[in-house]
């Protein structure tokens, strides 16, 4: 079995939990969404990302098996918040680890 991929974007913002928030409810219609000590994770069918809000951002660490799976993940995830962050001209600038 090989170690899943991972991504990660640092999002700047002054309002990280409500992105994380609206972020969460929005995806947590059709995903599984767990709150875990150090954030929100949102579980899709093909990976999971973990929210994270920091002092001035948003933290956005992506999970799956697969680059395929990984960049759906990111896609999911990156453009939803770049739509809620529209007005604020969020960008999500995914950077593989």
């Amino acid at each position: 079995m090989t170690a899943p991929l991972t991504a990660r974007a640092d999002v700047g913002t002054a309002t990280p939990e409500r992105y994380a928030k609206q972020l969460a409810a929005h995806l947590g219609r059709r995903s599984e969404i767990r709150e875990e000590a150090d954030g929100v994770r949102i579980v899709l069918a093909v990976g999971d990302c973990l929210l994270r809000s920091q002092e001035g951002s948003l933290e956005l660490l992506a999970t799956a098996p697969g680059p395929e799976e990984l960049e759906r993940v990111q896609a999911v995830v990156g453009s939803h918040l770049e739509r809620f962050g529209q007005r604020s001209e969020l960008q999500v600038v995914w950077r593989r680890d």
